[in-house]
């Protein structure tokens, strides 16, 4: 059995990272060398609770990266940056427990305050909104930080890398078996998007700028050309 299969967040492919570090509602793959998430999987759930915890805000190192690698809520303090979420805590909000594990440091990236509160939060929010759909029968989500390498480097607290850029993959799938790839690039930096078709992307264009494999357990012509193409599918 492939590792991979053991999570459900994984069942249609895993990128690689340094540390493979599984939650109660979602999975990271964390980087030593820019001391937070590569990437971060969900799924997201298609069913209201009639049971809704309070935002536990208790954010807090995570004890299972090895300490030279481990990003501190001091790196964060004073740096203009926010602790922003990869998994969003609205996404797990049926347990206190679920919920505090959201405000782990290995879930968090320096995100420019103004995109983390506007742009960032109406994806997350467009996200669960198309999960909700009747015909809508499966939603996956892959999110992290983007670094450009032609571009300089800056970093905040004990070298906790300030990414370029944030990209979030959703993978949607219909009552029909018809599956949807909407992907997005976010600039780390206050900048006036008021629609999300205004920062799709093609799942390629993703992998070209990220060096992740995305979806890759997926397999066929159909899904090829599909991670070509940029377009909102059934997210509005």
């Amino acid at each position: 059995m492939e590792i991979p299969s053991l999570f459900r967040e994984t069942r249609y492919g895993m990128p690689a990272a340094d540390q493979i570090l599984p939650n109660r509602n979602y999975l990271i793959g964390y980087s030593y060398l820019f001391r937070q998430p590569r990437w971060a999987m969900q799924v997201i759930n298609g069913t209201e609770s009639d049971v809704s915890v309070d935002r536990q805000d208790c954010f807090r190192p995570d004890l299972r990266v090895p300490e030279m690698f481990r990003a501190t809520l001091s790196d964060y303090t004073a740096s203009g940056y926010d602790r922003g979420h990869l998994v969003p805590s609205a996404d797990s909000n049926d347990t206190r427990l679920e919920n505090s594990e959201t405000f782990l440091l290995s879930n968090m990236s320096p995100q420019a305050p103004d995109m983390n509160r506007r742009t960032w939060r109406m994806l997350e929010a467009a996200v669960r909104k198309v999960a909700l759909k009747r015909d809508i029968v499966e939603v996956y989500a892959i999110s992290g930080p983007v670094f450009d390498v032609s571009k300089p480097f800056s970093k905040i607290g004990d070298d906790v890398v300030v990414p370029h850029a944030f990209f979030k993959s959703v993978l949607i799938e219909n009552n029909k078996g018809k599956i949807n790839f909407c992907s997005f690039l976010l600039p780390n930096k206050k900048e006036d998007i008021s629609y999300l078709k205004d920062c799709t992307v093609s799942v390629e264009y993703l992998e070209f700028r990220t060096g992740l494999q995305l979806w890759n357990r997926l397999e066929g012509a159909k899904v090829q050309k599909a991670k070509t193409k940029s377009n909102l599918g059934p997210i509005t």
